[in-house]
């Protein structure tokens, strides 16, 4: 009777251990992903912030103005020296609205990335100057 009592505390040891084995193996494999995705949210949020950064320049300066003064392709500017961007124009023709399709490509774990973004932008008629948008006053924020 002792000894079979030995034997099944013995058993119940091994498959608590067994357990306890699988249970941390899921935490660990579970911790992993969650840093991997933790990598993958920045680089897809840090690829947002640049295509966004490339539309306003286009924005800011009309087409024509970012064609003539910007590069369409090339690497970021540090501290995001491991991103691309390429921007690509299309139509604006006959006054319609130019196709800007800008992507940003990059390479995490061995792996080559890219998020493009397309906008509508309407080209600059006529030949109206920048307006001034310095503000009529200057506002005291210290007060």
């Amino acid at each position: 009777m002792v000894r079979s009592r030995r034997g099944a505390m013995l058993i119940d040891a091994i498959v608590g251990a067994i357990l306890l084995g699988i249970a941390l193996a899921s935490l660990v494999s579970l911790g992993g992903r969650a840093i991997s995705a933790q990598g993958e949210g920045e680089h897809l949020r840090n690829a947002a912030m640049l295509i966004d950064e490339r539309l306003n320049l286009v924005l800011m300066n009309g087409v024509e103005g970012y064609t003539s003064k910007f590069e369409l392709e090339g690497a970021c500017d540090p501290p995001f020296a491991g991103y691309r961007y390429r921007v690509d124009v299309g139509g604006g023709q006959s006054g319609e609205a130019y196709t800007i399709a800008v992507s940003v490509s990059w390479s995490a774990g061995g792996r080559a990335r890219a998020e493009t973004i397309e906008a509508l932008i309407a080209p600059v008629l006529g030949d109206d100057p920048d307006p001034i948008r310095r503000p009529g006053t200057v506002v005291d924020r210290l007060q």
